[in-house]
């Protein structure tokens, strides 16, 4: 902590020392620094620096916590000529990412028992915990699997699970290109052959609540959303796929003898042109594509459940966006004054394009792509707006980040009644088990309203909306 030094609003240095390639960049604001401190995250940005071809910053957001290799909330952008590609700069959940939808309907003006309804019949209809759980849809087949993977979102919609506008509200419109099924293991396609459509578990769920402030009303404006509107928000991810996907990777990795001579094993990366390499990112791509189309099925079983409780067509339940926040992509970003294409790791971090950007749906080319940033399911996630700052990469914070660990929120919250906890904070919330609500309490992550402030303050992106959670389906 004594090194670093603040160099610009919500913006800390890391020097360069050591075996370190470039320094590191933090952004937070004064108080989050004093939470960062607490684990050894800040020296996970200082060993992603030591790693091949990695150009100008290794970069953390301010919900920065410690992770797999990688810090979560981690932003690294690697030569494609020089360079490395990391399963632990992607993390275990392939494509782990936000989607919002917006509901033209005041979340006030719908009864409390029409509420509580629409909670467990989502309940019902979207598979939640560990393990298997779909319930709308037969196992997939392998020419299921090979049209899924490659073809990304598109793939359910023509299935019948979304409208054809959706694509135009996802990040890449909803599919990474260049993926394989031939790169993907029987093990992994085992492992994801019943969890198509299901949340899974940890910090994964489907949140519903009110618009409760509009800070950027010219952007909130181009994007039809009201104060008092009705939101959903569903986070999840590539499920068991993407955790094998990582997993034979990086014990390929591993054999291959790529874990030598960097500052953490949990680092072992291969050359982005080597076949390793190639092959990672063709087998990443697919559980990305996996995840892309988990999101979609969550979606369509959520519109299922408004037209059914509430009377609200699917077509009503319009789809803002869909971000990634667990990812790899090859990106063109200006230099030193050139354009260059880069392998962009994300791991805990969000893409934040703004104004003008080609790879944006010319809606958002206009304002910048929405950035999502859940908090915790008794205080607020948010919405906010793209800078395209390109101290970062374009990127921004994912999320709230953990403030205590799950062995320490189970302890913390041991015998106690949690729904009804929740409930006294007007958040009525199911799950599959009480221990997913012990780790994901209010008090287990960071204040989200700070984080989005950090975030801000850099000029990362603009907060747009407040969304106050009232119904929460947990893993």
């Amino acid at each position: 902590m004594s090194k670093l030094k603040k160099i610009a609003p919500a913006t800390y240095l890391l020097p360069k020392e050591g075996a370190m390639r470039v320094p590191g960049l933090i952004i937070a604001s004064d108080s989050l620094m004093e939470e960062i401190s607490i684990d050894e995250a800040i020296q996970q940005v200082a060993n992603v620096a030591c790693l091949p071809g990695i150009v100008s910053y290794s970069i953390a957001m301010p919900d920065i916590h410690w992770g797999y290799g990688f810090p979560i909330g981690g932003v690294a952008a690697m030569d494609t000529t020089t360079g490395v590609i990391s399963p632990g700069g992607v993390g275990y959940d392939i494509n782990c990412g936000v989607r919002l939808a917006i509901i033209p309907e005041e979340f006030s003006k719908i009864s409390d028992l029409v509420k509580h309804s629409l909670l467990k019949r989502i309940f019902e209809l979207v598979p939640s915990g560990i393990g298997h759980g779909q319930t709308h849809r037969n196992p997939l087949s392998d020419y299921d699997y090979h049209q899924l993977l490659e073809q990304g979102a598109s793939w359910s919609i023509k299935q019948g699970y979304g409208l054809d506008r959706d694509l135009e509200y996802m990040e890449s419109n909803g599919v990474i290109k260049g993926a394989s099924h031939e790169a993907i293991s029987n093990e992994a396609k085992a492992r994801g052959k019943n969890q198509l459509g299901s949340i899974g578990s940890g910090n994964h769920f489907v949140e519903i609540g009110e618009i409760e402030q509009i800070f950027l009303p010219s952007i909130a404006n181009h994007w039809a959303i009201e104060k008092g509107m009705t939101y959903l928000l569903i986070h999840s991810g590539s499920r068991g796929f993407g955790h094998q996907v990582c997993q034979d990777n990086l014990n390929a990795f591993i054999k291959m003898g790529y874990a030598e001579n960097l500052p953490d094993r949990q680092l072992v990366s291969a050359p982005i042109n080597s076949e390793a390499g190639k092959r990672y990112f063709q087998a990443m791509a697919a559980a990305a594509n996996f995840a892309f189309n988990n999101r979609q099925q969550i979606l369509h079983a959520t519109r299922l459940a408004f037209q059914e409780i509430c009377h609200i067509p699917p077509e009503k339940v319009r789809l803002l966006y869909d971000v990634c926040h667990n990812i790899a992509k090859f990106e063109t970003h200006e230099f030193e004054g050139v354009k260059r294409t880069f392998c962009v790791h994300r791991k805990g971090a969000t893409r934040a394009f703004g104004p003008g950007s080609e790879e944006l749906s010319p809606l958002f080319r206009i304002t910048g792509q929405p950035v999502l940033v859940p908090g915790d399911m008794g205080r607020a996630s948010h919405l906010m707006v793209g800078c395209g700052n390109p101290l970062t990469w374009g990127s921004a914070c994912h999320g709230a980040g953990r403030a205590r660990s799950r062995v320490k929120s189970m302890a913390a919250w041991k015998g106690q009644d949690l729904k009804k906890v929740m409930k006294n904070q007007g958040v009525h919330v199911m799950a599959s088990s009480f221990r997913t609500i012990a780790e994901e309490m209010p008090d287990a992550y960071k204040d989200v309203d700070l984080v989005v402030e950090a975030v801000q303050e850099a000029s990362l992106a603009k907060k747009v909306a407040r969304l106050k959670p009232s119904l929460v389906i947990k893993g």
